[in-house]
């Protein structure tokens, strides 16, 4: 386990690279998260105009991209603005326009006429922008609600509140939080991983299964032997 200087330390620097880890997570799962909303028979012409956009992102066409989805603003409804104004968001980012990108995100999560997954989506990625130029308080504050295990993004909030804690040398509430999401079959592998590494570092056992974990492990060692 880390001494509580060490532990403030290291929250400040891990804060502000998780930041872009977060960022990287939720465009897959938000990409995932929009296409599903629309794909089905009833949105077809927003689907559409959807996969378009789209396809210009992944050509690398972000200015036409970017024209698209503010047309798609304009004309389609409540689901398919949200979901441009997302995009639109996360064009901004690519192109390194982070206030821009931050402004974007936060207009979404302030608009109760966005539905709730799009604006806790737009929240955490605000969030994650904005992460070192915030205080750690107002970190805990504002993802605290979606850090709870059993929600969508518990991973993601998860690791932005555990860096918060330990910014504020709160070692004990972030130890614990991190050990959930190590522990949590619902978060991705590459999160688990990290924040297993992380509450061993102050002293929280987060693996559930001891026996399996050695087998493994076990097995693991004796790869190599086998392939020889």
């Amino acid at each position: 386990a880390l001494r509580q200087d060490q532990l403030a330390t290291f929250g400040r620097k891990y804060g502000k690279q998780l930041a872009g880890v977060v960022i990287g997570g939720l465009a897959l799962f938000g990409g995932w998260l929009l296409w599903t909303e629309f794909s089905d028979g009833n949105h077809e012409e927003v689907s559409e105009e959807l996969v378009k956009s789209l396809d210009q992102l992944n050509a690398g066409n972000f200015d036409t991209a970017a024209k698209q989805l503010e047309k798609l603003e304009k004309d389609g409804g409540d689901g398919a603005v949200a979901i441009a104004r997302l995009l639109r968001a996360s064009v901004a980012l690519r192109d390194n326009k982070t206030v821009e990108a931050a402004r974007l995100y936060g207009e979404i999560a302030n608009d109760s006429d966005v539905p709730e997954p799009y604006r806790n989506l737009a929240l955490i990625r605000q969030v994650s922008i904005n992460y070192a130029k915030m205080k750690p308080a107002d970190v805990v504050e504002k993802l605290k609600p979606l850090a709870t295990p059993g929600t969508p993004y518990f991973g993601s909030a998860g690791e932005l509140v555990g860096a918060a804690y330990l910014d504020m040398g709160k070692a004990d509430l972030a130890g614990p939080l991190f050990g959930k999401i190590a522990m949590d079959e619902d978060v991705p592998d590459s999160l688990r991983s990290r924040a297993r590494q992380l509450a061993g570092m102050m002293g929280v056992d987060a693996i559930e299964d001891v026996d399996k974990t050695l087998k493994d492990l076990r097995q693991e060692g004796e790869e190599p032997t086998a392939a020889q």
